[in-house]
């Protein structure tokens, strides 16, 4: 009886508290700006990724062209690493030629699976004046992921593409645009037609 009485009191002390979040005036919502983040879509790794390969360069060269046609940054990273001698300069440090990117788009290396960690990728982005993160490339379950939790640790809006994103296993790369809700290229072309408007 007693522990019902203490609980009763506490309930009562919640209800009866004003909330002082309510007493402050609701910031306005910023408007939509985003940038597309083609991520390690490079030679040496993509060998080593699943068959579905040709039909996710495909949605990334939709994505690349959607961006450029409404005037958004497509933003290119790139993986750097001795163990596999994919470092700048080597043939399979680069894209290979069917990658719509260009010579002038921004340029993030990285050595990490976060594109964010120990590199000048926050730094990038807020110069494109971006803060809404569409993520495509590859790994889904490596660096693409680890990216996505970069992104949410720097307070943008983030969100993996379905069907541009691919990873050694078609399995894993299924599980992990369900369990992240990874969005439709219908539903980034919505976005990205309307934003800012």
């Amino acid at each position: 009886m007693k522990r019902i009485i203490i609980l009763l009191a506490i309930l009562l002390m919640a209800i009866s508290v004003p909330s002082f979040a309510q007493d402050k005036p609701e910031k306005p919502q910023e408007p939509i700006k985003p940038a597309l983040l083609v991520i390690d879509v490079q030679k040496a790794f993509l060998p080593m990724m699943s068959p579905d390969k040709d039909m996710a360069m495909e949605y990334i060269n939709g994505l690349i062209g959607l961006f450029r046609k409404h005037g958004y940054p497509v933003i290119r990273v790139y993986h750097t690493s001795e163990e596999y001698g994919v470092t700048p300069g080597a043939e399979g440090f680069e894209y290979p030629e069917k990658v719509n990117i260009l010579p002038t788009d921004p340029k993030v290396i990285k050595t990490y699976g976060d594109g964010f960690n120990k590199t000048d990728l926050d730094k990038v982005i807020k110069a494109t004046g971006s803060n809404t993160l569409f993520l495509c490339g590859l790994s889904a379950t490596g660096c693409v992921l680890a990216t996505w939790i970069g992104a949410q640790d720097n307070d943008y809006k983030a969100f993996m593409v379905k069907d541009a994103i691919i990873s050694p296993n078609a399995g894993y790369t299924r599980n992990v645009e369900e369990m992240f809700d990874a969005v439709t290229y219908d539903v980034v072309q919505l976005i990205v037609e309307h934003a800012g408007k």
